[in-house]
């Protein structure tokens, strides 16, 4: 939803604080039980469909903190104790954040199903540091055009131009996170998403006041998908499966589409802490949520959908259907990951998509 999956999800930094004093409840709450398992997660985990298998196979009690965002999760990691967490989902390409502030475990390759993981989303660069694996891959999926598809024509969401088309001037929603959709007006101008340059600012601003232009709204995560949802608009501009697919079978006429220009991918990781007290059971989570079945139940999590990592989950014909699952191998030869940038150029690109929410 990456966090950057997930998560897809930047909306958090308003709530940090309070984030940070349930952490600290939570902690003090659960450290009377060492046995527990103690997890850093993004809502898709806090699932009961999820956790309970888990906790009834293995006698544990999953004690779980949701946040949105690598850096509202490593705020909360840094004010608490060591020892605290067990493991932590993370946007895939903040592994090596982690790992350079020395809190994440090697993890066992020959204990997890690395070999069936989808070989595009494996995303070694990021969960391998050093030849050594930090993370894990489990889920992911784009930020792309979501829609309803008995309000557009469906033709028009195979490229990104309609997104700036007169033909949908006040029936677009954007979805307010920079880094994809950014990444997505890259893609729209012919750019590479990792090889985006200041150079590059000001076509790019230029094509986000395009798409703002025809916009109705520019909204957070709930916002914009409801805004889809009921009818408000009918396009998403960084929406797709994690948006529609859970609401499939409610309205059954909203889908999402990777146009031939190409679509964000995000994708979410899997850590183990360092100063885990109980590492045999977070690595036993972390097989567990790596299973076939595990992998089904993260999928179609109530949270949001998204694509199991691993290409033998045990998702049924429908799911599958309903997650394009078959359709995967052309998605990912036409997705690019989201943009990197360093601390310098994302400051400014920051500062653009202000500019961009404020322009009248």
């Amino acid at each position: 939803m990456t966090v950057n999956a997930w998560n897809p999800l930047s909306t958090l930094k308003s709530r940090l604080a309070a984030a940070c004093a349930a952490a600290a409840l939570l902690v003090a709450a659960g450290s009377a039980q060492a046995a527990d398992l103690n997890a850093l997660i993004w809502c898709d985990h806090a699932d009961p469909a999820l956790l309970q298998p888990f906790e009834e196979a293995n006698n544990v009690k999953v004690n779980v903190k949701e946040f949105e965002g690598t850096g509202a999760g490593l705020a909360i990691v840094e004010q608490s104790q060591p020892g605290d967490w067990d493991v932590m989902v993370i946007d895939s390409i903040d592994v090596p954040r982690g790992v350079e502030k020395g809190l994440f475990e090697l993890l066992p390759e020959d204990k997890l199903p690395v070999g069936d993981l989808f070989p595009e989303v494996k995303m070694d660069k990021s969960t391998v540091v050093d030849g050594k694996r930090y993370g894990i891959t489990e889920k992911f999926g784009y930020n792309t055009i979501g829609f309803n598809k008995t309000k557009v024509d469906p033709a028009d969401m195979q490229s990104l131009a309609s997104l700036t088309s007169d033909k949908y001037k006040g029936k677009v929603a954007i979805y307010d996170y920079y880094l994809p959709v950014i990444g997505m007006a890259a893609l729209a101008i012919g750019k590479k998403t990792a090889e985006l340059t200041e150079a590059d600012l000001p076509a790019l601003k230029a094509e986000l006041l395009k798409m703002k232009a025809n916009a109705k709204l520019v909204g957070e995560v709930t916002a914009s998908q409801t805004a889809l949802a009921t009818g408000e608009v009918d396009i998403l501009v960084g929406g797709g499966e994690w948006v529609t697919a859970g609401l499939a079978k409610e309205n059954p006429a909203l889908d999402f589409s990777i146009p031939k220009e190409g679509a964000v991918l995000w994708s979410q990781s899997l850590a183990m802490f360092k100063d885990s007290k109980n590492k045999d059971m977070a690595l036993k989570f972390i097989q567990y949520i790596m299973s076939p079945e595990g992998q089904a139940r993260l999928a179609t999590s109530s949270c949001y959908w998204g694509m199991p990592s691993n290409s033998k989950a045990a998702l049924s014909d429908e799911q599958k259907k309903i997650l394009r699952f078959d359709e995967q191998p052309g998605f990912l030869a036409r997705a690019q990951a989201y943009p990197a940038p360093n601390a310098d150029l994302d400051k400014k690109m920051q500062d653009m998509w202000t500019e961009m929410l404020q322009a009248q």
